[in-house]
């Protein structure tokens, strides 16, 4: 058992994306998505069990897309924007009807401002400075970025020191067949690139990809309780 360790701050995970990652801890990120695909490649994702979805902001008219999504799923599902890189654009996600803000970095001024608005902020870490930085700041998800990089070996040195209730989603490089050592580590959860979805994919290839995944996923968990 992980022993006692106090957070820098209350911490207190935005209601939504606490429910929705506890329905599903798996991130759709629909880089390249286009407004015309959004809501069929959402749906494709929110029947295959996916609860949290999020279009980088360097996709093509990623607001029109991100409410798109959010028009076609049920309040259950989080609909937000990655590659947020200025806290400029928060407001834009939040009119679109977004609800998570996802990040490459752990720039301060992007989580505090997707707090201002009651929104759940995923900044993306890769050193332990940031990863308390970014909850002292009000981050609700440590985004472990890139994963590739970090491996699972880092995982499980941060589990020891940042307490178990802050979830750990490690993103990069994450596959169906790959995801057991991270949840061994200590992960909770990951955010899903290219392995998922390659923008002009059609909806079958979407759903197949996600379907791998939510069985790679109960697989993981089986293993990692063995």
């Amino acid at each position: 058992m992980q022993p006692h360790i106090n957070l820098p701050a209350p911490y207190l995970p935005h209601a939504g994306l606490a429910a929705a990652f506890d329905a599903c801890p798996l991130i759709a990120i629909l880089r390249g998505i286009t407004p015309a695909d959004a809501a069929a490649h959402g749906q494709a994702l929110y029947e295959a069990g996916f609860r949290i979805i999020e279009v980088p902001l360097n996709s093509p008219q990623p607001f029109d897309s991100i409410a798109a999504i959010r028009n076609a799923l049920p309040a259950d599902a989080i609909v937000g924007a990655g590659t947020v890189l200025h806290p400029s654009f928060v407001n834009e996600v939040k009119s679109a009807g977004g609800e998570l803000i996802v990040m490459p970095h752990s720039d301060p001024d992007v989580v505090i401002a997707a707090k201002a608005q009651g929104m759940a902020c995923a900044p993306g870490v890769a050193t332990p400075n940031e990863a308390f930085i970014a909850l002292k700041n009000g981050a609700d998800v440590l985004k472990m970025f890139p994963a590739e990089q970090l491996g699972a070996h880092v995982v499980k040195a941060w589990r020891a020191v940042i307490a178990a209730q802050v979830p750990l989603v490690p993103v990069g490089g994450v596959a169906p067949d790959n995801m057991g050592p991270f949840l061994s580590a200590g992960a909770n959860g990951f955010g899903l690139g290219s392995a998922l979805y390659k923008p002009g994919q059609d909806v079958a290839t979407t759903a197949s990809h996600a379907k791998a995944f939510i069985e790679g996923l109960r697989i993981a968990r089986a293993g990692a309780k063995a």
